[in-house]
């Protein structure tokens, strides 16, 4: 693997070397863009807006828009911004993982440390490990700042980048039903209906099917078999007793079970 960034963890006076490593790899297809009439490959270039010619991509630099001039940002201005968290990974204070809600969560990165780095990385490890707790930090990444977590996975540190309250939108607008009365009987059924569905999780269970079935297809096409898409359509059942179709529900797991 390849680091993505390199820099250190910041745990009270203690500076810890590390590198980044992406924790997660893409299992779609990595499908081409093509002309539909002879398929030739559809490329995309960086065009000057004013001359219409290409823009080599060393020559390109970022900018941004004050009034109707932009000023241009060198490499170095962006570590002026926070010298510190363009290196650092600073641990502002630790706290129970469950009370960080799943909305939150963004991208996985694993932690690997410098050799200088070996022994404070595997204490600070063992110690998450044993308090239950999560380091909670900030950090820049291609000049955007990040709220992270650093917990314990196995034998590494991962840190999970996770997103700012005001990148998650108000759910307000959404029409949505009333929360349902917890003693109702639809509401036990349900729960009783939970509680036969649940197993505890385990993440090597459930697989990419789809890929799977869409590179048989592209398989198949390429043999000059064209593939019978299934005939799906949503319904809307017009059976509103939720009662009679919970306990339906009850029975066929049952029945499964016995089979």
């Amino acid at each position: 693997m390849r680091s993505i960034w390199t820099g250190a963890i910041s745990f009270g006076l203690i500076n810890i070397p590390v590198k980044i490593f992406s924790a997660v790899q893409e299992s779609a297809l990595d499908l081409d863009m093509l002309d539909g009439r002879d398929h030739s490959n559809i490329k995309f270039k960086r065009v000057n807006e004013s001359t219409g010619k290409e823009v080599a991509y060393e020559n390109i630099v970022k900018g941004y828009k004050v009034n109707d001039s932009y000023v241009v940002l060198e490499p170095e201005d962006f570590v002026a911004a926070d010298a510190v968290k363009t290196k650092t990974i600073e641990i502002m204070n630790f706290s129970d993982e469950r009370e960080i809600d799943s909305v939150y969560y963004e991208q996985p990165y694993y932690l690997e440390p410098d050799k200088s780095g070996v022994k404070a990385y595997a204490i600070l490890l063992a110690s998450m490990k044993a308090t239950g707790k999560v380091g909670v930090t900030t950090f820049v990444l291609r000049n955007r700042e990040s709220l992270a977590i650093l917990k314990p996975y196995q034998n590494v540190i991962v840190l999970n980048r996770i997103r700012f309250q005001e990148e998650i939108r108000s759910a307000s607008d959404l029409k949505l039903p009333a929360v349902s009365n917890a003693k109702t009987k639809e509401v036990t059924m349900a729960n009783k209906l939970i509680e036969q569905l649940t197993e505890k999780f385990n993440i090597s269970r459930y697989k990419d099917t789809y890929t799977s079935k869409l590179l048989k297809v592209i398989k198949a096409k390429s043999k000059g078999i064209k593939p019978k898409a299934p005939k799906l359509k949503l319904v809307h059942s017009k059976n509103t007793d939720l009662m009679s179709m919970l306990q339906e529900s009850l029975s066929t797991k049952k029945r499964k079970k016995a089979s």
